[in-house]
């Protein structure tokens, strides 16, 4: 069934969002083996999952507590990484135009997958579609598989070797890719890599994510430079008289 507006077919919609969610859902499998290798309990592994919901903050989270890292180092260092669902935030309240009574339980699901796909959709109808679809299937899925992986986590072993916590990751580089069709935004995604990794081991965890967003403001003020006259225009009063 295509939409009623001619966007994309609401099934294709389903279809993708389906996809993201099932594949990085599979990744909380490796959050449940982690945490619970790290000493959190049960409880504190599944609450972080249902309250967080935020992969790359509960990774750095629990990374953090198993390095021997302080506790509230580690809650700063998770929080700065989470910081930028806050900008989702912004562009994805324009897009969905959710009533207001709606917007809190929505803000838990604004996430790196969920923006990916609500931004990939042509149309309001499919941005909500693929939005709703994507947060229920990996909200559900992360949470459950949480929990088994907290429950396996002997069983289950080293889970660098299965590589789920690359899941997520892969996905949304997948998404963002076919989105980047010019130039400028191909050099802004290029320089928030090199920003973001180059900074990794001198920074604290979740900050070398917040120095990368300062590619678009850079881009588009050297773009501005670039394009901005090289010399004050001329006074045609003065022209040829002289002065």
């Amino acid at each position: 069934m295509r939409s009623e507006d001619g966007g994309k077919p609401d099934a294709a919609v389903v279809r993708d969002a389906l996809g993201v969610g099932v594949a990085v859902g599979l990744s909380g499998f490796a959050f449940g083996v982690t945490s619970a290798g790290s000493g959190l309990t049960l409880l504190q592994t599944c609450a972080l999952s249902l309250l967080v919901f935020t992969g790359a903050s509960q990774f750095a989270l629990v990374g953090a507590l198993a390095g021997g890292g302080n506790p509230f180092t580690a809650a700063a260092g998770a929080f700065f990484l989470g910081v930028r669902n806050a900008f989702y935030g912004l562009r994805l309240s324009q897009l969905l135009a959710l009533p207001r009574a709606v917007r809190p339980f929505a803000a838990q699901w604004v996430i790196d997958e969920t923006t990916a796909v609500a931004l990939a959709q042509p149309t309001r109808r499919s941005v909500r579609i693929g939005f709703t679809v994507t947060g229920l299937t990996l909200y559900v899925l992360w949470n459950l598989t949480t929990l088994l992986g907290a429950l396996g986590a002997d069983a289950i072993g080293d889970t660098d070797a299965w590589g789920l916590d690359a899941a997520g990751p892969a996905v949304f580089l997948a998404l963002l890719a076919p989105m980047l069709k010019t130039s400028m935004e191909r050099v802004v995604a290029g320089l928030a890599v090199v920003l973001g990794l180059g900074l990794l081991p001198v920074l604290p965890a979740g900050v070398p994510v917040l120095v990368a967003a300062l590619a678009a403001p850079a881009v588009l003020w050297a773009e501005g430079r670039r394009r901005a006259p090289t010399g004050p225009a001329e006074d045609d009063d003065t022209v040829g008289e002289g002065r």
